[in-house]
């Protein structure tokens, strides 16, 4: 399992690719169209949102799982975008997974209007998808192949939805029959990739089969555990995994956490490292730290290994790549935050309370910085030949997190990395 540490952002994508050379089937388990992830294959950069990033591979088989919710359109437009350039995706989608309808974007865009504090939602209509999948008047994969099945749920749905957007002061009219017409013909599309994926993924597990599960977003932004409310709509966590592709948390054996190795965010909410100076800024040209999903320019920061510290004890991660450590080069000199000063006490373990967080002074440990490199030259020799100032601030990561640090990402590309387990 392959998940973020942080806020998102992290490089899940280029570390799942990398990864996905070694497994046979990969598992995209939560989100939905909010989470971006580049991937960049012989300097050809891939943008994908549904798709997971196992799908450049299609020996491999790529499983968007039942956690995930599915803006139909956008994952039509992914398929045909890969086919066009001559890559046919070797892809099945869970039958169970919550399909996003037009309704869900008009909510989530009236509801972001209408709040006193914003939490940063990028109106794609996932909150409300995911909201009605536990209120169970979701949609769902299977439903857009059966036409009498999806008019009765549309003929109850929509007239419930046009009342709750009158109340809200919102002049759309849905047409059922419209929407009707326009959703069958997604699932005319879609119909051959739609599945009972939880079988099937438990199928490779009994044969023997290599399982890769990719998730989307970052510890941070667990509905649960991360800093709610700004956080996203279902779990990004290791126990995520398990719920969003239909498997035994008994079948894991390794969680990988993906470090970015200074700290981003996107959106609203407290971030305690956040540069808001010229480093700051030169750290987030450098990185291209702009959102893959809204274009936002994300918030740029000091790693934060309180925040990392907290992520290896919810996922319980068995190794960390570490990603992005390039874009630091250059600077003299480098901060990692090892605590927090609140109320003048020092705490090491992240507070649930946004109102704690939000008053939080970061405590730093100082590194010396080291120069720019061939990073392509110098991956070739292995991680003995990094810069020794680059070789502390890793061994600082691993000693803090007390994770052993297994990959170092130098580039986006997959021959960009160093693999410390070979």
């Amino acid at each position: 399992m392959i998940l973020g540490s942080q806020w998102g952002d992290e490089g899940k994508g280029k570390i799942t690719d990398y990864f996905t050379e070694k497994s046979d089937m990969i598992v995209r388990f939560q989100g939905g169209t909010n989470a971006g992830h580049t991937i960049v294959v012989k300097n050809e950069k891939f943008k994908f949102h549904l798709l997971p990033s196992g799908i450049l591979h299609p020996e491999k088989k790529s499983i968007i799982g039942n956690g995930v919710v599915v803006d139909p359109k956008i994952l039509i437009q992914e398929i045909e975008g890969l086919e066009k350039k001559g890559i046919q995706p070797n892809l099945l989608i869970s039958e169970r997974a919550n399909v996003i309808m037009p309704y869900h974007k008009i909510m989530d865009s009236a509801e972001e209007k209408i709040r006193g504090k914003k939490i940063g939602t990028t109106k794609r209509g996932i909150g409300p998808c995911y909201s009605d999948k536990i209120s169970r008047g979701g949609i769902r994969m299977m439903d857009l192949t059966d036409e009498k099945i999806l008019k009765e749920k549309l003929d109850n749905i929509i007239p419930v939805k046009q009342k709750i957007f009158q109340a809200f002061g919102e002049e759309t009219i849905l047409s059922t029959n419209e929407t009707l017409k326009e959703y069958l013909e997604y699932g005319k599309k879609l119909g051959k990739y739609i599945a009972d994926t939880s079988l099937i993924i438990n199928q490779a597990f009994d044969n023997g089969k290599n399982v890769l599960l990719e998730g989307a977003q970052g510890t941070q932004l667990d509905v649960d555990h991360g800093t709610y409310p700004y956080t996203t709509s279902s779990n990004t966590i290791a126990g995520g995994g398990c719920t969003g592709s239909g498997i035994s948390p008994l079948k894991i054996k390794n969680i990988i956490g993906v470090v970015k190795a200074y700290t981003t965010r996107v959106g609203e909410g407290p971030m305690p490292t956040e540069l808001e100076d010229k480093t700051g800024k030169q750290i987030r040209d450098k990185g291209s730290e702009y959102g893959t999903t809204t274009g936002r320019p994300r918030r740029c920061g000091w790693l934060d290994m309180v925040v990392v510290n907290y992520a290896c004890r919810i996922n319980g991660f068995t190794s960390l790549a570490v990603t992005k450590i390039d874009v630091l080069s250059g600077l003299e000199k480098l901060k990692i935050c090892k605590a927090y000063k609140y109320n003048n006490e020092i705490i090491t373990n992240f507070p649930a309370d946004i109102r704690i967080l939000e008053k939080c002074v970061p405590v730093y440990e100082e590194f010396d910085g080291w120069e720019e490199k061939n990073w392509k030259e110098i991956v070739k020799s292995g991680y003995d030949a990094l810069p020794e100032n680059m070789k502390k601030y890793l061994e600082y990561i691993s000693s803090s997190s007390k994770v052993p640090t297994g990959i170092v990402s130098l580039g986006p590309g997959r021959e960009e990395t160093i693999n410390l387990k070979g």
